[in-house]
């Protein structure tokens, strides 16, 4: 099962969405770059992009606290997500601000 959703607070060009397989949950970020190359930022494009190569590179996001001591969305690290038949999209927000990678 596969999940993206638009964030409302992300920042300007930082888009988040909800990745969920049979296993587990994860939150992963895609920039203004990452959309131009699989053309375009929203559910639609995305599961295109699995579909299509099979695989997608995205940075994941991690909740932590930021330098204001506020709690903040933030780039772990970059993961490749292969597509899977049991893979699902559904929508996703989060109230938090969200860090764009560096």
């Amino acid at each position: 099962m596969l999940a993206f959703a638009f964030s409302a607070a992300a920042e300007p060009g930082v888009n988040l969405f909800k990745i969920i397989t049979v296993r587990d949950e994860i939150v992963v970020g895609v920039g203004p770059k990452e959309a131009e190359a699989i053309g375009g930022n929203d559910v639609t494009a995305l599961g295109r992009a699995l579909k299509g190569s099979g695989e997608l590179t995205v940075w994941q996001y991690a909740v932590r606290k930021g330098a204001d001591g506020e709690l903040e969305q933030a780039p772990l690290r970059r993961i490749s997500i292969l597509g899977h038949d049991s893979l699902r999209v559904e929508p996703y927000a989060t109230r938090l601000r969200v860090v764009a990678p560096k």
